[in-house]
């Protein structure tokens, strides 16, 4: 396989805090890989390094060849790499039509005024087209075609869950990333967001989650890499995982 995604030394202090130490890790074409740890140990910071949130103090990130560390997140995400936060990020008082919507703009070269406002030329007209017709595929994969029209803030939580995958969808992503999906979801809105990971897996899409819901991670991820304290512990299937001695420690060992 070949490697999509590569982290090569890569940490970030905040302060004297290490949140990130030495990680060096991949992805290959095709994966879906999780990413697990105790709180703390820095998993939604590798995410941020990854998609350019925050910045590198050390190391490199590499895309489909190309090093990426030092870019803004938008162009992160133009190269390929959509994602979705721990915590929800949606436009409460817009539609879930907009709220997606903005995820299709992030995609197009041009900025949001030239593509929403590019008036009756042909280059606005093609840009609008395009944009609603990415917002309408992402919104018919998550299943939200029906509440198009509706505001964000009218949503129950679940839905609102698929609304932020969704607009990450929007944007055509190669290498799609999810921070804690299932948090706050019932057992059975759990198991219906696993299987839809998995059919979004199935067409191609390149995934890497970070999930505190085990049988999800252990259920549908085909390698798992574990932080504990900033640092790489582990990097193996399911299987392997699950026995790792320094897995079981940092998750029940006295050191925690």
């Amino acid at each position: 396989m070949t490697h999509l995604l590569e982290i090569r030394n890569v940490s970030r202090r905040f302060g004297g805090v290490q949140a990130v130490g030495d990680v060096t890790a991949h992805v290959n074409e095709g994966e879906l890989v999780g990413l697990i740890g105790p709180n703390g140990a820095g998993k939604t910071t590798l995410f941020n390094l990854i998609s350019g949130f925050t910045p590198l103090s050390g190391g490199t990130v590499a895309f489909a060849g190309r090093t990426i560390s030092g870019m803004t997140p938008n162009q992160v995400a133009r190269l390929g790499i959509s994602r979705t936060f721990q915590n929800l990020r949606v436009f409460p008082n817009m539609s879930v039509f907009d709220n997606v919507s903005v995820g299709a703009v992030g995609a197009l070269p041009q900025g949001a005024f030239g593509a929403l406002f590019g008036g009756l030329h042909r280059r606005g007209r093609d840009r609008s087209a395009e944009i609603s017709r990415r917002t309408w595929e992402a919104l018919e994969a998550v299943g939200l075609t029906h509440v198009a029209a509706e505001l964000a803030a009218n949503l129950p939580y679940g839905q609102r869950k698929y609304l932020e995958i969704a607009r990450a969808l929007a944007m055509r992503p190669r290498f799609l990333i999810l921070d804690e999906p299932a948090a706050g979801l019932n057992d059975t809105e759990t198991r219906d967001l696993a299987a839809f990971i998995k059919r979004l897996h199935g067409q191609g899409l390149t995934i890497m989650l970070v999930e505190h819901d085990m049988t999800l991670v252990m259920g549908i991820c085909q390698r798992i890499l574990v932080l504990a304290s900033g640092r790489k512990i582990a990097d193996g299937t399911p299987d392997a995982i699950r026995t790792d001695a320094a897995v079981l420690e940092a998750y029940l060992g006295v050191d925690e």
